[in-house]
């Protein structure tokens, strides 16, 4: 037994109207996403060679060319900073093991405020700091 079909499979030209107006659309998707605020903190890290590597666990500050500092994503002060610093530092105890602090500086932070945030690790019992910095562009002098 046969049955018919009613439904047509296309047949005939392609009609472009739609197909534009899809991809004017998708355009203006793109356009509207990349005007739109991404949170966070611009920093610029300065040009350093060579790495440092560390495996033991890490306490990450950053700090922003107008020397504010961020800890967990959110605005911190140093007394907060050295409270937070004594609960990671009891919580690697347990684990017997050494803390570093990792410092995501802007290239234009004055030392003053890095030297502080040194001393304070090192006045929390911190036994590293590390101050991150971009890799050289191949071939580029500095």
């Amino acid at each position: 037994m046969k049955f018919e079909r009613k439904a047509k499979i296309l047949r005939g030209p392609l009609n472009a109207a739609p197909v534009a107006g899809v991809v004017m659309l998708l355009l203006i998707f793109i356009m509207i996403s990349s005007l739109l605020y991404t949170p966070g903190v611009l920093i610029e890290l300065p040009i350093a060679t060579p790495l440092t590597i560390t495996d033991n666990p890490t306490v990450v500050v950053a700090v922003d060319s107008n020397g504010q500092c961020f800890y967990d994503n959110q605005p911190a002060e140093l007394p907060d900073l050295k409270v937070a610093f004594k609960n990671r530092l009891r919580d690697a105890a347990a684990q017997s093991r050494k803390l570093t602090l990792v410092l995501w500086a802007d290239k234009s932070v004055k030392n003053e405020v890095l030297m502080k945030l040194e001393t304070l690790a090192e006045a929390s019992g911190i036994a590293e700091v590390l101050i991150v910095g971009n890799p050289p562009i191949f071939g580029a002098s500095e």
